[in-house]
């Protein structure tokens, strides 16, 4: 059995060591009040500036240990795109449309090669959510990286009235997921120490190798998630990424009643190499990348919508007591 903090990742532990930091950085909150770009105060995924009639989502985020697989089999066109969909996707649980992004691409050594993959895989991405990539940094640092690091910071704007907060959520409405690509850009520290000792990269699982499997790009929700906004009334939006479908408790107090898609793929093997199933949930998507959350009558509209985008399906209803309980499996997060 592993866990993933057993694998070098205690969410608790990093969540303790961060609240110094997070009481300083809303300190900081008073240098811009009363000013363009005053910080709102809300915003769960993403913080929201203050600009008149809208605000500016901002946001941040990398590609984590994925890149250790793409270094270890030297395939690095298909990194870009997770960086910018770990940006874009959150910046869509605030109902912000996403603009724009800026690159950091962190190196022991330039390699030109490397460069050119990675630039594919940003310009791919950015096609796929219909953001401009306007900026970047490039920092080579022998002495500090081994290998290589790829972040960036994305913005969007939403405007007043329309952000997506998740107080509108309510007992009885329905909640949906989009299917998520596989295992994304979560969850790959516990993935990788389990999977890759036992069976090596090249390990032919259900018709794929497993490299294939861990480096398969996060999906970009934009598109789809725009026309559901424009379309219903969303009442909570969540990015299924690191802490599973506990990803839900930010956008409310309510509590999720819900029934998950059979465990396949990538998230089977790891099961079954001795991961336990309530830990599974807490830490990977299980196959459900985005969920969306609306009235009951305007359910099927979503599915609709999303349908004609990615594989989307009814989960559950949001209930009155808190916690979310997976019906089908029997645990409760």
């Amino acid at each position: 059995m592993l866990t993933y903090a057993q694998a070098g990742v205690d969410d608790e532990k990093t969540a303790r060591a961060l609240r110094g930091i997070i009481g300083l950085a809303k300190k900081t909150f008073e240098f811009r009040r009363g000013k363009t770009g005053e910080p709102s105060g809300i915003g769960h995924y993403a913080a929201l500036m203050d600009f008149g009639e809208f605000y500016i989502a901002m946001t941040t985020d990398g590609v984590g240990t994925k890149v250790l697989v793409a270094e270890a089999v030297g395939k690095f066109d298909t990194i870009g795109i997770d960086m910018i969909a770990m940006n874009v996707n959150d910046l869509l649980c605030v109902g912000a449309e996403p603009v724009a992004l800026v690159d950091y691409l962190a190196v022991k050594e330039p390699d030109e090669k490397i460069f050119a993959e990675i630039a594919k895989g940003l310009y791919e991405g950015a096609r796929q959510a219909g953001i401009a990539i306007v900026g970047g940094e490039t920092a080579v640092m022998p002495d500090l990286i081994n290998g290589l690091d790829l972040a960036g910071t994305a913005i969007g704007t939403v405007r007043k009235g329309e952000v997506i907060t998740g107080e509108e959520i309510k007992p009885g409405d329905a909640v949906i997921g989009i299917a998520s690509s596989g295992i994304h850009s979560n969850g790959l520290t516990l993935a990788r120490k389990l999977l890759i000792p036992k069976y090596g990269l090249d390990y032919d699982y259900e018709g794929k190798k497993l490299w294939e499997w861990l480096l398969e790009p996060t999906r970009i929700y934009v598109r789809a998630v725009l026309e559901l906004i424009e379309s219903v009334e969303v009442h909570g939006l969540a990015h299924i990424t690191g802490g599973g479908l506990t990803n839900l408790k930010r956008l409310t107090s309510h509590g999720f009643s819900l029934k998950m898609p059979p465990i396949g793929g990538i998230f089977k093997l790891i099961h079954e190499n001795g991961v336990p199933l309530e830990e599974m949930f807490r830490v990977f998507n299980m196959g459900v990348g985005l969920i969306a959350i609306v009235a009951q009558g305007e359910r099927e509209t979503a599915l609709e919508i999303l349908n004609k985008h990615f594989e989307s399906f009814e989960l559950g209803t949001v209930t009155e007591k808190e916690g979310i309980v997976v019906k089908n499996y029997g645990i409760r997060l």
